[in-house]
């Protein structure tokens, strides 16, 4: 995932504030859960709950058998364990932009392990120019993004040069019928997902009131060539800010959400990254004949939002599912937008 950190690692402190300077951007990661109420699920409900470390060790045997993930007293165990990968996951992509940038990558938590809340305001807002929120919270947690958040970050992207990138993770199992449900499951093939799991309600609320008329559906399994997932289809004539540039795909991912424009008139929205489905294991959404869904998409600045918005999935930003030159570019792009 990443090597050894070379200075000594802190928690439970104030962030300390970064001061704008022209050519670095200030890049800030949100994540729209709230730690204790994913970590605390009941492990014998099946669905809407992260795995355990011991559902991780068992279903990846052998990738998580050293003392490192195992041992009890140097690893937790439970449904925190798991949680706990995402950070170690995230942290090439912030060491990443902070080579580029010069600047560090902070990561806010809406509730963080020690039961400290932090609402999106201007304590992670002042000092970004560049905001991922990350929607891995389960919708039965019951995060919303209140009236004042949502005209906090409208008013954060009014400041010329922001970026909101908005990533709610994937809907599995909306439906009330169980043999699709299954079908789903069987599409995907991941055994740690289960039935049902349901994401990205801070998200989609926080989209709903900026006027954002995207929806997070599905979880699809991409297509493979070879090795690889199969490269993006791009739209590269709608893509002006160059967003991929030298990009061919992100990184393999079991069950990825489709980014379903809601609007009958999409006006500025602009789905420039497209992913080829695995065909092979039948879905609802490749059953209507669709063979390709939505994954990245870019709303330019437009009226009084000076900002852009992108919107595109948490996954891409971690290492737990690979990455390549690809990817890294992709990162690069976005540390390095003007």
């Amino acid at each position: 995932m990443t090597t050894k950190p070379t200075t000594a690692r802190t928690y439970n402190q104030n962030h300390v504030p970064r001061k704008y300077a022209k050519g670095r951007r200030r890049v800030s990661i949100y994540v729209a859960w709230s730690y204790p109420g994913e970590a605390g699920h009941d492990p014998s409900e099946l669905d809407n709950r992260f795995s355990t470390m011991t559902e991780v060790r068992r279903v990846l045997w052998p990738a998580y058998e050293a003392p490192q993930w195992s041992d009890k007293l140097r690893f937790q165990q439970g449904i925190a364990g798991s949680l706990e990968l995402f950070f170690w996951a995230w942290v090439n992509f912030q060491e990443l932009v902070g080579e580029v940038t010069g600047n560090v990558v902070p990561v806010f938590q809406r509730v963080d392990q020690a039961g400290f809340s932090l609402p999106l305001d201007e304590r992670v807002l002042d000092d970004a120019d560049t905001l991922f929120v990350f929607g891995l919270d389960h919708l039965i947690t019951e995060q919303v993004a209140s009236a004042s958040e949502i005209e906090a970050v409208r008013a954060f992207l009014q400041r010329e040069g922001t970026c909101l990138v908005v990533g709610p993770h994937h809907d599995v199992g909306h439906s009330p019928d169980g043999a699709e449900r299954e079908m789903e499951y069987q599409h995907h093939g991941d055994a740690l997902v289960p039935r049902q799991q349901r994401f990205g309600g801070y998200t989609r609320s926080l989209m709903n009131g900026l006027g954002i008329p995207i929806e997070n559906r599905w979880g699809l399994r991409p297509a493979r060539q070879g090795d690889q997932i199969a490269p993006l289809s791009v739209a590269s004539d709608l893509d002006t800010r160059g967003w991929l540039d030298g990009v061919r795909n992100f990184n393999f991912h079991l069950h990825l959400p489709h980014y379903a424009v809601t609007a009958e008139d999409p006006g500025d929205v602009r789905v420039l990254g497209r992913q080829p489905i695995d065909l092979t294991r039948p879905h609802p959404f490749t059953n209507a004949g669709n063979k390709e869904f939505n994954t990245f998409v870019w709303m330019p600045p437009s009226g009084t939002r000076a900002g852009d918005v992108l919107v595109v999935d948490s996954t891409v930003f971690s290492t737990l599912f690979g990455g390549d030159e690809s990817l890294t570019r992709f990162w690069r792009n976005l540390a390095t937008a003007a």
